[in-house]
């Protein structure tokens, strides 16, 4: 799905304006097929790891089916038509476009393009993490912004601690595990104003589930020759967490060093099931209808408790529980559901992921009682 058809989808449905109704035959396609592949022997409710639970699509199921036979193969003869797809989706030549085993391996990339032996990255604080951990390991240094009062990234703060040494400043947008997003004026002119000093690396992960219409992807500025790689996933929307692929996209010359520092590639299944998904429109707009109505009913026992969250722009929430995680997380457990880590300093916050609607009415249940 290009980024007009998100937006035209957005204005639709109006999902800007909060919760959405999808009808016709699409939802009641994809409830048949939900109902035919919830696991009813697995009684644990996996609400911690923000994937989507409705998917792979059916589409996307078949595709992988009928693509054993070629599975004995490499996936370097099919790669071309996917970062092709992926060229045109995103506007840019085929050559901005790096493929890899997942984001997550496109993160590890950058950081150790940008920031080994003694080079510093900045970030904010809390955020996801991979990117900085794997660049610690080989000798990089992380400035930890502390994010500001509405738990979104400080600009300011980060623009302050760049120094000689530093090599790229990360940006996760929206973040998780806030789920909040930077103003896109701040953003732009954040970039514009630093990326002469530092590579940026904008992580879009969860760029699909924005509801500001019209809110820009930093693509926008790779076009312009900035120095910024974003990064993108088959894992969130797509329902393909499982399959490990995603994809990087940066100016010619920083793309091939990306593809240098890349050691896990992705497979041929995954490939021929990105291709599927991202043609497959129907799965990608009832994904972000239910997530929406996930997110609704989440807000509604929040506030029912009188407990602050902040309106996500995600597949999760992040809300004050008053509680150390620890102990929430094992009084969630006692009720058969899994919650999100802990996301230092914010001990008595909890990240909680949108899943199938009984899942989330299972937590909202489990959530009155431990809080009672």
């Amino acid at each position: 799905m290009k980024n007009i058809d998100r937006r035209k989808w957005l204005r639709t449905v109006g999902l800007s304006g909060g919760f959405a109704v999808l009808g016709g035959f699409e939802t009641l396609a994809a409830e048949s097929y939900i109902s035919k592949t919830l696991n009813k022997k697995d009684s644990l409710v996996r609400l911690s790891s923000n994937e989507n639970p409705f998917g792979p699509s059916n589409k996307v199921r078949e595709v992988i089916s009928n693509s054993y036979d070629v599975a004995c193969r490499y996936p370097f003869s099919k790669l071309s038509d996917l970062v092709l797809m992926i060229a045109e989706k995103e506007g840019v030549s085929k050559d901005h476009v790096v493929i890899s085993g997942g984001s997550g391996e496109g993160l590890c990339a950058a950081g150790l393009t940008y920031a080994m032996r003694g080079g510093e990255i900045i970030a904010a604080d809390p955020t996801f993490n991979q990117l900085m951990r794997y660049a610690e390991n080989f000798g990089a240094y992380i400035h930890r912004v502390p994010v500001d009062k509405s738990m979104n990234h400080d600009l300011d703060a980060m623009a302050n601690r760049i120094t000689g040494k530093t090599g790229l400043i990360y940006i996760c947008n929206p973040n998780n595990p806030t789920g909040t997003i930077i103003d896109k004026t701040k953003l732009k002119n954040f970039i514009t104003a630093v990326d002469d000093q530092a590579m940026i690396f904008s992580d879009e992960a969860y760029y699909d589930f924005i509801t500001v219409p019209e809110y820009p992807s930093m693509v926008e500025l790779v076009k312009e020759g900035r120095n910024v790689i974003v990064s993108k996933t088959f894992s969130k929307v797509y329902g393909m967490a499982g399959m490990r692929i995603g994809y990087m996209i940066a100016r010619p010359d920083i793309a091939s060093r990306l593809k240098k520092s890349i050691m896990a590639n992705t497979n041929i299944l995954a490939i021929e099931a990105a291709k599927t998904a991202m043609a497959d429109d129907d799965f990608y707009k009832f994904s972000l209808q239910k997530n929406e109505e996930g997110k609704s009913l989440i807000y509604d026992t929040l506030q029912t408790l009188g407990l602050e969250y902040i309106k996500s722009h995600t597949n999760f929430v992040f809300f004050k529980s008053g509680r150390h995680i620890d102990a929430l997380i094992a009084a969630m457990l006692k009720e058969n559901v899994q919650i999100g880590r802990p996301f230092p300093p914010f001990y008595n916050w909890a990240r909680i992921s949108t899943g199938r609607i009984e899942e989330v009415e299972q937590f909202n249940k489990a959530l009155k009682k431990v809080m009672s």
